[in-house]
């Protein structure tokens, strides 16, 4: 019999194999188990873009919907699609585990465990591997523009010259492929032990502070560790203590013991919970109003599925004689310019940015997140400049009463706006997987992707309602409808300038809760009880 392993070649954050065993640091994880991931992503995102980009036209071209209908309805499905993960997180920690809920999620868009399991496979508590971790969002999102590409160039494609069947088709069997492609994976793959359900812990708290809202708020030092009988919980479950904070002080009443409790007997009193408990609800309260001000960026992400591509379809769109782009396809221009940036980004500006700042991360989470925000409100200014152009040569060529006619100006006039977009989601769309992942609690890490998710879904629910609203305002006169069919006799513009200014003013409440956000802190590693 071989020699025994020594335990520093363990992997330290508790992750084990699929069987429940022990895992060679080695062996196991890193990039060669979180490439597995991201190609499954590659394939999912081929098969989403499929579907996403070019269901407005579907919707209007085969099913006759009106703009403002078809527009509402695409953005509805993205909703469900987005928010539906949400539910998938609670799952995945309570019952069937992260690895098989990661078969379901290639079908039915649990994708935050998907993500959280390729962030899983480097180790937090290995500085070499969290450094890496980091980077990993990063190539991640290229992964998820790299299937993008082919989904809104080669499918749309399909879709308007061979056939809605073929092309809807396609996409399910790449589905079936990126199944095959996770299982090869499978003995590389560090999976965390379930925890239980978030849902239940954080009710839990709220309970347990109901109970004791007239004792007293209990006073500790800021730095006040846990019992030693909660440190020995948390080295079990590999869960990294978190040191108590003082906001949101009347939830630390859920930590005040009292006769009751003495006598309890049962397994769960929900009366009572530890110190660890009651800071990771409160980091979940922290973060609410920063995913509030992000919603935002779902509305306005929104409109480049939809009037962007409506937009296009009046516009010159030939290559040459004969050929002619989907209006779809112009989402490719999004995709090439996160592909470009992303490696820029990470082998070039962090590193510079890293030297002048000292964060490891080149700039704060919520910097980044700020700077998305930013080109994504400029991305709307310059879609309003540029419909004003559109709407003026239909204008100067008669064909305002035509809505069907070609408006002679080239489709690639909408290049700086899906430009404007790729730098965007290079800075937000990363910013906030890294963000909901970093600061959620350590047994909430699918919940955190489901958030970030969320909140492309709910700002999809929101740009659908915002829309109809705005159609029943205007659209009481043909001539002052924003949302005509007929896009000629439209206003996108206003449409457009709207969504600039609610962003630019929902930058600025941003910026002003970013200043006053403070990141986790977690008690260094080996951290004994002095209480």
């Amino acid at each position: 019999m071989g020699e025994l392993q020594s335990s520093d070649e363990f992997v330290k954050d508790g992750s084990v194999d699929l069987h429940g065993h022990s895992l060679i640091r080695s062996y196991t994880g890193t990039w060669k188990a979180s490439l597995f991931v991201i190609g499954v992503e590659i394939a999912e995102r081929f098969a989403y873009a499929g579907i996403s980009v070019n269901l407005v036209i579907y919707l209007t071209s085969v099913l006759n919907e009106s703009t403002a209908t078809a527009a509402s309805n695409v953005n509805m499905w993205s909703g469900v699609a987005f928010v539906l993960p949400f539910l998938g997180a609670f799952i995945a920690d309570s019952y069937l585990g992260r690895y098989w809920t990661i078969l379901v999620a290639t079908i039915v868009y649990l994708l935050p465990c998907l993500q959280a399991f390729g962030a899983d496979q480097f180790d937090d508590e290995d500085p070499k591997e969290k450094q890496h971790r980091s980077s990993f969002f990063n190539w991640w999102s290229f992964g998820i523009y790299l299937g993008f590409l082919p989904g809104v160039t080669v499918l749309t494609y399909i879709q308007d010259n061979v056939g809605w069947g073929v092309g809807f088709g396609i996409p399910a069997f790449t589905m079936g492929m990126a199944l095959v492609v996770f299982l090869c994976g499978t003995r590389f793959y560090r999976n965390k032990q379930p925890s239980g359900s978030s849902l239940t812990r954080v009710i839990h708290v709220f309970v347990a502070a109901f109970f004791k809202r007239n004792a007293p708020i209990p006073f500790r030092e800021q730095s006040h560790l846990a019992s030693s009988q909660e440190v020995e919980v948390l080295r079990t479950e590999s869960r990294r203590q978190l040191l108590q904070t003082n906001k949101f002080r009347f939830l630390d009443k859920a930590t005040i013991e009292d006769e009751l409790d003495f006598e309890c007997r049962t397994t769960r009193n929900w009366r009572l919970c530890t110190v660890q408990q009651v800071e990771e609800v409160k980091l979940l309260l922290g973060m609410l109003p920063i995913w509030m001000t992000c919603l935002m960026y779902g509305v306005v992400l929104a409109q480049s599925f939809t009037f962007f591509t409506e937009q296009g379809s009046t516009m010159d769109r030939k290559i040459g004689r004969h050929f002619v782009i989907p209006s779809a396809s112009l989402q490719c221009f999004n995709s090439i310019t996160v592909m470009l940036f992303v490696p820029v980004y990470d082998c070039l500006f962090v590193p510079i940015a890293k030297r002048l700042s000292g964060n490891e991360r080149g700039i704060t989470l919520l910097q980044r997140i700020g700077a998305g925000m930013f080109f994504s409100a400029l991305s709307m200014i310059v879609a309003a400049l540029i419909e004003i152009k559109r709407l003026k040569a239909a204008k100067d060529n008669g064909l305002i009463d035509m809505p069907y006619a070609t408006i002679p100006i080239s489709v690639f006039w909408l290049l700086p706006q899906y430009v404007l977009f790729g730098i965007a989601d290079v800075f937000i769309v990363i910013g906030l997987q890294e963000y909901f992942y970093d600061q959620m609690p350590d047994t909430m890490k699918s919940l955190g992707i489901a958030v970030y998710l969320s909140v492309i879904g709910v700002g999809s629910f929101l740009s659908s309602i915002l829309i109809l609203v705005i159609e029943k305002v205007t659209c009481r006169k043909q001539e002052e409808c924003w949302f005509a069919d007929n896009l000629n006799k439209a206003h996108l513009d206003y449409f457009y300038w709207l969504l600039a200014s609610l962003s630019l003013l929902n930058l600025g409440i941003f910026i002003t809760l970013a200043s006053c956000y403070k990141y986790k802190k977690v008690a260094p590693s080996g951290t004994e009880n002095s209480a």
